[in-house]
């Protein structure tokens, strides 16, 4: 290195009585860099009274958009043809879930198929991890992008029925995109058999 390169520093003496001390204050505090922060200050209160624009955003009427990978609150979808749920009782959510707070009840039916009696997931205990929507093979659970949740009692984060996408609004749930999902072009990619049917 050059030594032109090396910025010399010099170090304030310390001070001694108590003059120097308030001397010392004074010369901190009077510097640039207080009418610098005062301005920007100053500036963004003007924009915000005179000319409408507000930093702020006013939480209940608006909502900042959330990020696609952002995991809130279990969406546990449906089927868009036929309204039946996705899930397959197959139990790895709840096998996974390190908090353990899904809980599911089962039962086989008179086809001798797994049916789905109970599904239940503590929102007041779970961490939010993702393991229960990657390991669900039918794309069953997934994260939603709801995350107000307050409630009043510990009873009222365990219902399915919040979490279950509703038949009316069927229509309007978003495929998931991720991991396992069927993309747009999923029947170009698929190579054509010879016994095509």
């Amino acid at each position: 290195m050059k030594k032109d390169s090396y910025k010399i520093v010099l170090e304030e003496r310390e001070p001694l009585s108590n003059f120097d001390i308030f001397k010392q204050i004074v010369k901190r505090t009077f510097k640039g860099e207080i009418f610098l922060g005062l301005k920007v200050t100053f500036s963004i209160m003007k924009r915000a009274l005179l000319n409408k624009e507000m930093a702020t955003v006013q939480y209940p009427k608006e909502k900042l958009p959330v990020n696609a990978r952002y995991r809130a609150i279990h969406r546990l979808l449906r089927f868009v043809e036929s309204e039946n749920e996705r899930c397959i009782s197959c139990g790895l959510c709840e096998k996974i879930c390190i908090s353990n707070c899904i809980k599911m009840e089962t039962r086989v039916d008179e086809n001798s198929r797994k049916e789905l009696l109970e599904y239940t997931i503590n929102m007041g205990r779970c961490i939010y991890c993702g393991y229960c929507a990657e390991v669900c093979p039918e794309v069953a659970i997934v994260h939603g992008d709801d995350y107000e949740q307050a409630n009043e009692q510990r009873s009222l984060f365990s219902l399915k029925d919040d979490i279950l996408t509703n038949t009316k609004k069927l229509q309007s749930q978003v495929e998931f995109e991720g991991f396992g999902s069927i993309s747009n072009s999923a029947d170009k990619k698929i190579k054509k058999t010879p016994q095509d049917f």
